[in-house]
C-alpha cells in the first residue's frame, strides 16, 4: 500500500539535527507516511549515519547543493503519497503533528495547502512562524514572529504555507511545478504559495499541528546569505507573481519598502550584500519575466481575491520582526 504522506526532509551538513528530527518522524500517530531524506552533498557523514541508524527512510543523496528548493524537489520527484510534507531538519514534531496537519486539508474548499504552528526550540512558548504572510507592497513576514504561542492559538486562514513544516497536495505541487530552484534558499516557500493562490487554491494555518525549530540553524538569522537570497527573492516573488493591475497599484509602495530596508541592513553593516542582491535581481529579470508570463496565464483568481490576503501594516510588523531576529542572533554569538 501507498502512503497517505511522504515527509521529506531536506539536509546540507545537519548531522548534527538529524537524529531527534528524524526519530519524531518516525512516530508520528494516526497517519501512515514514508520518509525521504535529501542529503545536499553533505560533508559530514550525513548519508552514512542515517543509512546505519535509519534504515527505513529513503534517501536521496545529491551531487551538489541545490538548496532548500532544488533538494525539495527532488524529495517531492521520489514522493510516493497523495501529500507531501515538507520539514526542516533542525525541528522536532510533536507525535500527532502531522495527522493534525492533514486534518486541515478540505478538498471541497479549496483548503490543499496547511501549515503549522512552529515554536522555538529553546522557548516553545516564543513563535518562530504561524504562516507566512505578504505585505501589499511585496515584503513577505512570518505571522506572529517573536510573539507568545498563545497568540496563535486560533486556526485560520492564511496567505501560505511556512516550508520549515507544511503539507500540500502532490498533485497541487506537481501542477504548480515544485518550488522555484532559482530561489536557491528563502521565500521559495512564499512564492509557492502565491503561485498556489493564483490558481485559487488555499492555505490554512492549523494551530494544533505543533513544531518546534531551532531556527536558521543552516543559513543564519542575520547573514550576509541570508540578506543576499532574501532580498534578492523579494523582487523575483514580487515581479513574478504580482497581477499587473496590483503592481502598477503597489510599485511606489515597493520602493519606499526596498528603502527602508537598505536603511536597516545599513545599520548591520550590510548594506553591500542589500545592494549586491538587487543588483542580482535585476540581471535575473529576463528570466524572471518569461515566468512571470507564463504564472499570469495560469491565474484563475480575480485581483481582489489576491488583494483580500495582503497585509497593509508593514513598518511596525517588518521592525518587531527584525528586532527579534537581531536579538536572537546577538544571544547567539
Amino acid at each position: 500500500m501507498l502512503p497517505e504522506v511522504s515527509v521529506v526532509v531536506a539536509t546540507w551538513n545537519g548531522r548534527e539535527y538529524l537524529q531527534p528530527c528524524l526519530e519524531a518522524v518516525a512516530v508520528q500517530e494516526g497517519i501512515d507516511a514514508e520518509i525521504i531524506l535529501v542529503d545536499n552533498a553533505s560533508t559530514d557523514g550525513t548519508v552514512d549515519f542515517v543509512r546505519a541508524r535509519f534504515p527505513r527512510v529513503r534517501i536521496v543523496a545529491l551531487r551538489e547543493n541545490c538548496g532548500f528548493a532544488g533538494g525539495n524537489n527532488a524529495g517531492a520527484r521520489e514522493a510516493r503519497g497523495r501529500f507531501v510534507a515538507f520539514l526542516n531538519n533542525d525541528t522536532i514534531p510533536d507525535p500527532r503533528w502531522l495527522r493534525t496537519l492533514r486534518d486541515g486539508i478540505d478538498p471541497q474548499t479549496g483548503f490543499l495547502l496547511a501549515t503549522s504552528r512552529i515554536v522555538y526550540m529553546h522557548d516553545p512558548a516564543i513563535v518562530d512562524s504561524a504562516g507566512d504572510g505578504l505585505f501589499r507592497w511585496g515584503g513577505a513576514f512570518k505571522r506572529h514572529h517573536g510573539a507568545p504561542a498563545h497568540l496563535a492559538a486560533e486556526s485560520a486562514e492564511v496567505f501560505g504555507v511556512c516550508g520549515a513544516a507544511c503539507l500540500i497536495s502532490k498533485a497541487v505541487f506537481d501542477e504548480l511545478g515544485g518550488f522555484d530552484e532559482d530561489f536557491f534558499a528563502s521565500h521559495e516557500d512564499v512564492d509557492l504559495s502565491y503561485r498556489a493562490r493564483l490558481r485559487g487554491y488555499r492555505c490554512r494555518y492549523v494551530a494544533d499541528a505543533l513544531v518546534r525549530h531551532h531556527g536558521s540553524a543552516t543559513i543564519g538569522r542575520v547573514s550576509a546569505f541570508a540578506v543576499f537570497h532574501g532580498q534578492r527573492n523579494l523582487e523575483w516573488l514580487y515581479l513574478k507573481n504580482t497581477p499587473a493591475g496590483l503592481l502598477a497599484r503597489t510599485l511606489p509602495g515597493h520602493l519606499l519598502y526596498n528603502a527602508a530596508g537598505a536603511a536597516h541592513f545599513a545599520r548591520f553593516g550590510l548594506l553591500g550584500t542589500f545592494l549586491r542582491a538587487k543588483a542580482a535581481a535585476v540581471a535575473g529579470l529576463p528570466q524572471v519575466w518569461r515566468k512571470r508570463a507564463a504564472v499570469q496565464r495560469t491565474r484563475r483568481v480575480p485581483v481582489r481575491a489576491i488583494e483580500a490576503h495582503l497585509e497593509r501594516r508593514w513598518l511596525a510588523a517588518k521592525a518587531r520582526e527584525k528586532r527579534f531576529d537581531a536579538g536572537l542572533a546577538r544571544r547567539a554569538s
